[in-house]
């Protein structure tokens, strides 16, 4: 009776699952191909902006302005401080590939053709090994150079005139 009982509510559940599912035809298909992934332009932004970084002789992403609104921005409470990954880089997805504009600042003294391939480099390996996606082209802009003595935009700037102490 218990054999019964079981093979009529599996045969049951299996029967009405299969004959749903067998006209489908990812059915016989290994589990990685069945289904979508969408990769967001955010997600790949984020690791072109992480793989620049890494790369020696890079001081910061980001032209002068974009620089100045993003440290504004972390100044406001709720501002959103987040950006700061993705802080001059442009990303744009496809189904298959993507291209990637960086603007950069480069340290004083290293050799800026250099950097930029290291970068081009290093972006592309992290992309493509991350995401599955090819990289069909990254377009780099070094808006400035940050020589040693420079402060930077978003750092304490407090011993200025106007300050009350």
């Amino acid at each position: 009776m218990t054999d019964n009982t079981t093979s009529v509510g599996s045969a049951g559940r299996s029967e009405a699952g299969v004959s749903t599912l067998k006209g489908r035809t990812g059915a016989g298909a290994p589990a990685q191909t069945r289904g979508r992934t969408t990769i967001e332009d955010g997600v790949v932004a984020k690791i072109a902006g992480m793989a620049a970084r890494e790369v020696p002789g890079i001081h910061h992403l980001g032209g002068g302005m974009a620089r100045a609104l993003g440290a504004m921005r972390e100044r406001v409470p709720g501002g959103g401080g987040g950006g700061g990954v993705t802080r001059g880089v442009k990303v744009e997805v496809g189904e298959r590939q993507a291209a990637v504009d960086l603007n950069l600042v480069v340290e004083y003294g290293v050799p800026i053709v250099d950097v930029t391939g290291d970068v081009r480099s290093n972006v592309i390996g992290a992309v493509e090994r991350m995401t599955g996606l090819e990289v069909v082209e990254v377009n780099i802009t070094v808006d400035d150079v940050h020589l040693p003595d420079e402060e930077d935009e978003g750092e304490d700037s407090g011993a200025g005139e106007g300050r009350v102490r």
